[in-house]
């Protein structure tokens, strides 16, 4: 741990000099109390609002810090600062630096190997993958069944860990999972205990939820978190041309805390997209789906659903940094989704 030159007072603001840039051995060992100036009441203020990682208080803006952890707003710019040098956060490093990152992703089997194919052996962590398609082409289906095998242990494909589901059109079933996790052997109560599900009522709740996982997420192992669906509020309470403006930026805001969950936690984000009508000339196909280009752009995977005949479903990859565009079949039975 980087050596303190001296003891501080709890209420003395960090002293951005004396930050250590830390290895990354050192990094996953340090506390929020080796931030300079942060004294007890101050961890505690900030590990009652969720932040129990340097990385966790590096990404955040000042403004957000000290309205969550109750903090001035200056001394919430100095603790992220300090976190961000000590983190290392925002310079350049080399593209076998960032190879080395990349090992620490990990890929969710959905126990389809059509669809594993697809991706490149599942679905990553530290990546956004939004799942769209019309009314009944499966997109919840895949919520679920991806719930479930976050929970298998590692060996199985699975991350053996917690998964938080934020339930915006109330279609979460228990009774679906149970029927999913008898499907591969597992027992259906331990599943659900993992599966940690709020029903969204607004904009406003939804985006509250995304931040309230920080804080009841600590002692748990979380590698998934699920929102079905993403747009259905926002559609519902931004009507019209001049409300379109307002709409992108919380829906833009609200990507962006999922997206920092995602890197925080090593885990992989879900979100389902419901689609409107508008001709497309290129894929022939007359849905496009809602969010515009903000969700275009937040997005690290774009699978786009539809049905097909004697109950299939066919998953087409519309857009990846690294993938070519493909698609596949599968179906979609009552032990769940299958080759």
């Amino acid at each position: 741990m980087p050596a303190k030159s001296k003891a501080k007072s709890k209420n003395e603001e960090p002293n951005e000099e004396e930050v250590t840039i830390m290895t990354e051995e050192m990094l996953s060992e340090a506390s929020i109390e080796d931030l300079p100036g942060v004294g007890p009441a101050t961890a505690e203020k900030l590990r009652e609002a969720g932040f129990e990682e340097l990385l966790a208080i590096a990404v955040m803006s000042p403004s957000d810090l000290a309205d969550q952890a109750e903090l001035g707003e200056a001394v919430a710019n100095k603790i992220i600062n300090a976190a961000k040098k000590m983190a290392n956060i925002g310079g350049f490093v080399s593209g076998s630096d960032l190879l080395e990152r990349r090992r620490e992703v990990m890929k969710l089997s959905s126990k389809v190997s059509t669809i594993d194919e697809l991706l490149g052996g599942g679905f990553e962590t530290q990546a956004l993958v939004e799942v769209y398609g019309e009314f009944g082409s499966g997109k919840t289906q895949i919520g679920h069944q991806l719930a479930v095998n976050c929970t298998m242990p590692l060996e199985d494909g699975g991350f053996d860990g917690d998964v938080f589901y934020i339930d915006t059109e109330d279609t979460f079933r228990p009774e679906r999972i149970t029927q999913m996790a008898r499907g591969h052997g597992l027992d259906p109560e331990k599943v659900l205990e993992r599966i940690h599900v709020a029903r969204a009522y607004n904009t406003a709740h939804q985006m509250l939820l995304a931040e309230e996982i920080k804080r009841l997420s600590r002692g748990l192992n979380v590698k998934m978190i699920i929102v079905d669906s993403l747009t259905s509020h926002f559609r519902a309470e931004f009507i019209g041309r001049g409300m379109l403006a307002n709409r992108q930026q919380k829906l833009n805001r609200h990507l962006k805390d999922l997206k920092q969950l995602a890197d925080i936690n090593n885990a992989l984000v879900l979100v389902t997209n419901q689609v409107h009508s508008k001709p497309d000339a290129m894929w022939g196909d007359p849905t496009k789906p809602v969010g515009g280009h903000v969700l275009a752009h937040a997005s690290t995977f774009r699978l786009y659903l539809r049905k097909a005949k004697a109950g299939r479903r066919i998953a087409r990859l519309v857009d990846s940094p690294n993938l070519p565009d493909g698609e596949c079949v599968y179906q979609v039975t009552e032990e769940g989704l299958r080759d």
